[in-house]
């Protein structure tokens, strides 16, 4: 593909305005489908239940991707970026990389994708194969396309990954970054969440490899407190679990403070 066509590529799933988001989605769809038979399913937030949309509001997953009402309906299932181990996968690398119950492969060699637990995988990962980009975005924030092939029969995406890897690259993070930055303003991020003072302790000693009992010792209280703490600062921070809500607080600056 020669620079050009590339590029008109990319700016044809480019999102300058929520008016934009159908016409883009569309294009998504029908550049991944024309190509290789593939069908994206994007998420702006892997740690986020709530879907992309249009501006009307209305999931893009039914209305331009096609997932209805069968076992694919992956942005219904709540704990997905914890079981799923394309999520897990994104966490690790940066570059798209294609899998299957067999393993995860990317161009570079990553020695943490080695490590991810690939048993049931195609029943925590909602398919058999997919090609995966995952998509960093600023405050720990990860994106993500997975790229499933229309034959949910098809494991092995091996030839698809080598021809149209990079390019699929390219696409997914052009899409997912724009939909992020014109219609994710909603992150609490976005508005400076505002933690308590024991809310920032409790994360900072968290941040330091101390149990809830450690940290309940140190600040005098009961670990259940602690726990009601670590919590509430990691829904404040729109965090997944226990260790995303210290990254997000150590990016915004939380942990440094006193």
């Amino acid at each position: 593909m020669d620079g050009s066509a590339f590029e008109r590529d990319v700016s044809a799933v480019r999102i300058s305005s929520p008016d934009d988001i159908v016409r883009a989605a569309i294009a998504l769809r029908a550049m991944a489908a024309e190509a290789a038979d593939l069908c994206p399913a994007p998420t702006h937030n892997i740690s986020d239940s709530a879907p992309m949309c249009d501006a009307t509001g209305t999931p893009l997953a039914t209305s331009i991707f096609g997932f209805r009402d069968d076992e694919r309906e992956w942005w219904r299932v709540r704990d997905l970026a914890l079981s799923s181990p394309l999520a897990m996968a994104c966490r690790f690398v940066a570059e798209p990389f294609w899998c299957n119950e067999e393993g995860i492969r990317s161009v570079l060699p990553n020695r943490f994708l080695e490590r991810i637990d690939l048993q049931h995988f195609q029943q925590r990962a909602l398919a058999r194969a997919a090609i995966v980009v995952p998509v960093h975005l600023p405050f720990g924030q990860i994106g993500a396309v997975s790229f499933l092939h229309r034959d949910k029969q098809v494991s092995d995406l091996s030839e698809v990954f080598r021809s149209h890897g990079a390019w699929l690259g390219a696409l997914a993070r052009t899409f997912v970054a724009s939909y992020s930055a014109v219609a994710g303003n909603s992150d609490p991020l976005i508005g400076s969440p505002k933690l308590t003072r024991r809310e920032v302790e409790c994360l900072r000693w968290a941040a330091g490899g101390k149990t809830n009992e450690d940290i309940g010792d140190i600040l005098g209280l009961k670990r259940s407190t602690v726990r009601f703490h670590l919590r509430n600062a990691a829904e404040k921070l729109n965090a997944v679990n226990r260790d995303q809500a210290i990254f997000k607080a150590a990016q915004l600056g939380f942990l440094g403070t006193a």
